[in-house]
């Protein structure tokens, strides 16, 4: 399996510095995180790591922190870790900066609303004396023709099964239309459902889902490699799951160009 590199930097200069730099990929297969720079002692490097591990898989981690005499501000190594999360991962072909006080995060994200969510996010989980300057685009050539066959349709299935409803495939169809036009791209298909039920079958029904659309696009001749998938289940909402229309915008399949 290819590995895509995914270069970390942390750099404690002097006083202050601590450099963050993840470079983002942004392919299906998985990136290795590469860890570099200097920290004053033995548990911020672990500190670090374990979040680093707990996020990306630490098989997908490359450490090469060094430990030296020197000075981190105040309360950094928390920041750091604040900052390292599933909400990082949304971000491609981009760059996450700590240098001090100072957080700069830049990539590309799937569309306005998760450049905007990405974007509070982070600001609030930053401590009062930091600043963060988020310079996030929308993917944007490819993932608008991806997002044009939706048109704000979801691709469904019989209830309570990976099984695609007729009017699910249909829209399967146009996709693989629009996919032939960004021939090449590697597209990441997401599984979501509802609150209801078990959380846990909710993680497998979703996933099996994404599977059945990636096997559906293969079968009409769209490259297997390619097509990556990943089941969310309903942690990740886009409507009220209290109401029946709002479940059933949460239960969708979202298509990201990587």
């Amino acid at each position: 399996m290819k590995i895509k590199k995914t270069c970390l930097k942390l750099n404690y200069i002097n006083k202050i510095i601590i450099l963050l730099s993840i470079c983002l990929g942004g392919g299906v297969q998985a990136q290795s995180i590469i860890v570099e720079g200097v920290v004053p002692n033995d548990s911020t490097q672990q500190e670090i790591l374990n979040k680093l591990y707990a996020t990306y898989g630490q098989k997908n981690v490359i450490n090469r922190i060094q430990i030296r005499q020197v000075t981190a501000p105040i309360g950094w190594s928390n920041a750091v870790n604040k900052v390292i999360n599933d909400d990082l991962k949304k971000v491609k072909q981009g760059k996450l900066t700590v240098k001090g006080s100072n957080i700069q995060l830049i990539g590309k994200v799937l569309n306005l609303h998760e450049m905007d969510i990405t974007t509070k996010k982070f600001q609030g989980l930053i401590p009062a004396n930091y600043h963060l300057n988020a310079q996030l685009t929308v993917n944007q050539a490819e993932q608008q023709i991806i997002d044009a066959v939706l048109k704000n349709r979801i691709v469904e299935f019989e209830s309570g099964s990976a099984v695609l409803a007729a009017s699910g495939a249909k829209i399967l169809d146009e996709m693989v239309i629009a996919l032939n036009k960004v021939s090449g791209k590697k597209v990441r298909i997401i599984g979501h459902t509802d609150s209801s039920g078990d959380a846990n079958k909710n993680i497998v029904l979703s996933q099996q889902r994404a599977e059945a659309v990636k096997n559906y696009l293969i079968s009409k001749n769209i490259a297997a490699e390619n097509l990556s998938v990943d089941g969310l289940g309903s942690t990740q909402p886009i409507a009220d799951n209290l109401t029946a229309e709002g479940r059933k915008k949460n239960r969708r399949i979202e298509f990201e160009v990587l």
